[in-house]
């Protein structure tokens, strides 16, 4: 292994750490502000993660930022900012509490507006 490797392997984890720490804090900032059925907190954090990953890959894709920061932006922190598994386990949630509109909304209203996002995010710096 060598010495690159291993400063971008430390560096993906600790933009993983941050990038985890920030989805917990804006989610429950979100949460404990908005009482409502559908998960706003995991809505926004997945969302604007989508924009900011559309963002890097555009610039990455452009030449404007190299595979390495990439990596530790894209994979490190916005990998365990956004949470997709949160939201597919909150949707498991609502249909076990037998609210089926709201699980479908909480599946399919993410989706879209992430995929949106990201391509907002690589039309902004293309």
């Amino acid at each position: 292994m060598t010495r690159e490797s291993v400063v971008l392997w430390a560096a993906v984890g600790l933009a993983g750490g941050l990038g985890a720490a920030s989805r917990f804090l804006l989610d429950r900032l979100i949460s404990s502000r908005m009482a409502a059925r559908l998960p706003l907190g995991t809505l926004v954090v997945n969302v604007s993660g989508s924009f900011v990953a559309g963002v890097v890959v555009g610039l990455a894709v452009g030449g404007t930022v190299g595979d390495e920061l990439r990596t530790v932006v894209a994979g490190g922190y916005l990998g365990a900012y956004t949470t997709f598994s949160t939201a597919m386990y909150e949707t498991a949630r609502l249909l076990e509490e037998g609210d089926r509109r709201i699980a479908v909304v909480n599946l399919l209203t993410p989706l879209a507006l992430s995929v949106v996002a990201a391509l907002a995010g690589w039309w902004l710096v293309a």
